[in-house]
């Protein structure tokens, strides 16, 4: 039995508004980041118990074949050791990209405060509005 719990569509944990100020950029990637985290911490559990169902499934197997009863029976159970393990496999994978991509942000994170923190700075504490980021590019 898995304790996963699907989520709202569009519950995205920072979403794409267009909205592309210093902080709120930084907030996004902050919450992007907590959110890859949070899914490493679910995705390592998915992979566990599938790991451990299919080592279950193999010893039930097992069980029936010793039992006695039809070869096939104890053929389909094993498919399923063999699917739950192969899935545990991917599960894994995906545990590595999502630790990756935490990473990632993080550093996208800092990035971003090196390049833009100063200006942002010096932007928010002018009494007088300030031309924003591109303006003389035009």
């Amino acid at each position: 039995m898995s304790d996963l719990v699907p989520r709202p569509a569009g519950a995205a944990p920072a979403p794409a508004d267009g909205d592309n100020r210093y902080k709120s950029v930084q907030a996004k990637l902050r919450k992007l980041g907590t959110a890859m985290d949070d899914a490493t911490l679910e995705l390592e559990g998915l992979r566990r118990s599938m790991q451990a169902n299919a080592s279950s499934t193999e010893d039930a197997a097992r069980d029936i074949e010793n039992a006695g009863l039809d070869g096939k029976f104890v053929e389909v159970t094993n498919l399923v050791s063999v699917a739950l393990g192969g899935a545990a496999i991917e599960v894994r994978k995906l545990d590595e990209f999502a630790r990756e991509t935490a990473d990632l942000t993080r550093e996208t994170q800092h990035t971003h405060s090196r390049l833009y923190g100063a200006l942002d700075d010096i932007r928010s504490n002018r009494r007088e509005k300030t031309p924003r980021p591109g303006f003389w590019s035009r």
